[in-house]
């Protein structure tokens, strides 16, 4: 048995797709048939200019290798976006050639690493498992507004109907995706294992060591990309100033619109927010602990109503109140399954500080939350079908 991953994303890189893949690379490494043999081919770590960050170009760890490859320098322009993709492309298919493999899987957000996967599988004749993160056809429109997104949406929409009518199965991680790909893709197996809580999380004692201080400054932290998807220059600037003067956020994270934000918060008068480049995980944990509320958005797109950010499970883990400018699937998902959590519609600066004045300061540790969507249960059930759609395939 011979497995080939895609991810162009894989630690020590810092993203939701990075966290997931290490997390399912341990799972498989520990279902693994004996003699078999995974090869996953990755990038150098390239999520954020702000954060460089050295890797081996080639890693062995126990029945794996990890491949690597170097980019080209790119921001998170669309156009440096597809050039570094294009880069990664060309060298998968140069590493790849003349190998067989009995199963190709490709975890993608923004569909390319995916059509990648298809087009491998279809030339292989080997089965195709594609573990999708977002749809990317659905938010077009959206982020890419006007006469290029009509003109790129019919190519887009041609190119995921190709890789997904190639797939033997294909996972979810929203079950607001549901709709859009069972009317669709009819006949493709479709599983839901969503993103999950890490390890690094899970080992933390995130009891507070000291009680909030009456009249006390309040700490509000969001961690994360600062994009067109996470709309913050839409939303902060109002937020800030109607949360009152007791409240001092901290935006930890870089992308496409952070100039924008830094803009629109001089232009709104706001001083009391502290913009801090990407950081390492273990410092992102002191952030999260030193917080006393944990804040989220998405921008008011329809597309993202379908989606489930894998920064709720995150902020979920460490029991401090979460704040939640999100609506459609994840806006129910919050309010059901974190305890002291507060929604609110995306980009309503009013309803926004009206949710954060609702929320009770202190620690929830959420148990039921915790056991229920710890990374390595839901890794270890999304291992075992990815090995079974293999064994399938060889018997």
């Amino acid at each position: 048995m011979k497995l080939l991953l895609l991810s162009f994303y894989f630690p020590p890189d810092l993203s939701a797709g990075s966290f997931r893949m290490s997390a399912l690379l341990e799972a498989l490494l520990a279902g693994l048939p004996a003699g078999a043999q995974i090869d996953l081919v990755t990038t150098q770590p390239n999520r954020y200019a702000t954060l460089q960050q050295d890797a081996p170009e080639v890693e062995e760890r126990g029945a794996a290798r990890i491949y690597r490859i170097p980019l080209p320098p790119h921001r998170s322009g669309m156009g440096d976006q597809a050039r570094a993709f294009f880069a990664y492309d060309r060298a998968v298919a140069r590493l790849v050639r003349g190998k067989r493999y009995d199963l190709v899987f490709a975890t993608s957000s923004r569909l390319m690493t995916a059509f990648l996967g298809a087009r491998l599988a279809r030339a292989m004749h080997a089965p195709l498992y594609l573990d999708i993160r977002d749809i990317f056809v659905d938010t077009l429109g959206d982020v890419l507004p006007g006469v290029k997104g009509r003109l790129l949406a019919p190519l887009f929409a041609a190119v995921e109907r190709y890789t997904m009518q190639s797939a033997a199965r294909i996972n979810l991680v929203s079950e607001g995706f549901r709709e859009y790909f069972a009317t669709r893709y009819p006949s493709v197996s479709l599983e839901f294992f969503s993103n999950g809580i890490d390890d690094d999380f899970l080992s933390v004692d995130w009891r507070p060591t000291t009680a909030v201080p009456a009249g006390g400054r309040l700490r509000v932290v969001y961690a994360g990309n600062i994009g067109e998807g996470q709309g913050l220059h839409k939303i902060l600037p109002g937020l800030v100033r109607r949360a009152g003067e007791r409240y001092t956020f901290t935006v930890v994270g870089d992308g496409g619109r952070r100039a924008l934000l830094v803009e629109e918060l001089k232009k709104a008068g706001v001083t009391n927010v502290r913009l801090l480049s990407p950081v390492p995980r273990k410092q992102l944990i002191e952030l999260y602990r030193d917080a006393d509320v944990l804040f989220l958005h998405l921008n008011d797109y329809p597309a993202f109503a379908k989606v489930l950010p894998s920064k709720i499970f995150e902020y979920a883990a460490t029991g401090r109140p979460v704040l939640a400018g999100v609506g459609g699937y994840a806006g129910d998902f919050v309010a059901r399954e974190v305890t002291n959590s507060a929604v609110f519609s995306p980009c309503d600066a009013e309803g926004g500080a009206r949710a954060l004045h609702s929320l009770e300061l202190g620690w929830s540790p959420r148990i039921e939350f915790i056991q229920k969507f710890s990374r390595a249960t839901i890794t270890g059930r999304f291992a075992s079908s990815l090995l079974e759609t293999c064994t399938q395939s060889t018997s």
